[in-house]
């Protein structure tokens, strides 16, 4: 029963990171690379405060929101003014210094021994330590983040990020600035996939960099593409086929890390099969082209 509910947190986090991704990638056509950057923001951010000032969760929860924004605001002024293979490789370069730095920092951040014994959440004086407490929370995190994803895309500023999606140019011609709408929904994304990290940091009780490379963020855009980009429901159904289909591999028996490689395989199988023949996923309504996936592959082989 600890195993069931340990697989769906993971799913309730991924939805959080999916759901945020999805505004950009899925409702204004931005593809971005440093999902899992801002995730890990969150995380650190609370851990550090948690663990040197003892602060309150939810006060924590704020401050990793703030932070992720206005790092997002940092990224997304300069970046979001480029189009395209550039915007992808500034988001690029975003992630791996976001990793370098907290791998090298090691007196602030841990570096590669990570951030041990961080406290668990006390709502309200109300301790949250169980599973069953962490996917309550967790399912009211995610559901307050599909929540105000969906009363985004289904407003006014949601129809503006479509038609920047569809057609950027013509967008900018009748007098929308564009540069400032997709900073917003840039670092709006970046607030709420924080709220993610946060309780992956809080549940787990440690982190060290390796949970927030970039192939993490392949893994998050992975979700979207063979969810469906531009449904919020796609989300949801992409983070359970990948979080929980590839755990049913530790039932047949095999060995850790051979179940890993078959993992990678079983993703990039997947994106094949879903651009071939689908490529607006389960229940998406935006299909990825060709030239979207090309991108990705270029930047998985300079890792």
């Amino acid at each position: 029963m600890e195993y069931i509910l340990y697989i769906l947190i993971l799913i309730g986090i991924y939805t959080i990171l999916s759901v945020s991704l999805n505004l950009l990638v899925g409702y204004t056509g931005i593809l971005s690379i440093a999902q899992a950057a801002f995730y890990g923001i969150g995380a650190y951010v609370a851990a550090l405060m948690a663990l040197n000032f003892h602060t309150p969760f939810l006060f924590n929860l704020i401050l990793s929101i703030i932070a992720a924004g206005v790092f997002g605001a940092v990224v997304g002024i300069p970046s979001l003014r480029l189009r395209d293979d550039y915007f992808i490789i500034a988001t690029f370069a975003f992630q791996i210094i976001t990793y370098s730095i907290l791998n090298n920092l090691v007196g602030f951040t841990g570096g590669p021994l990570g951030l041990p014994g961080i406290p668990q959440p006390v709502i309200f004086g109300y301790a949250i330590t169980t599973h069953v407490e962490f996917f309550i929370l967790v399912l009211i995190l995610a559901g307050i983040t599909y929540w105000i994803s969906k009363r985004i895309v289904t407003s006014p500023f949601g129809r503006l990020l479509k038609a920047i999606r569809e057609d950027e140019v013509f967008t900018q011609s009748v007098g929308r600035n564009v540069v400032r709408t997709k900073v917003k929904v840039f670092m709006l994304s970046a607030a709420l996939a924080s709220t993610a990290g946060v309780i992956y940091a809080t549940y787990i009780t440690y982190i060290d960099p390796t949970s927030f490379t970039v192939m993490e963020s392949i893994f998050i855009i992975s979700i979207v593409i063979i969810g469906g980009a531009g449904n919020l429901k796609g989300s949801v159904v992409g983070a359970v086929v990948l979080v929980a289909l590839p755990e049913l591999l530790r039932f047949i028996g095999l060995p850790n890390l051979i179940a890993a490689n078959i993992r990678q395989i079983l993703y990039g199988a997947l994106l094949v099969i879903f651009m071939l023949w689908r490529p607006q996923g389960f229940i998406g309504e935006y299909a990825f082209g060709s030239e979207d996936i090309s991108k990705l592959k270029s930047e998985k082989k300079k890792l």
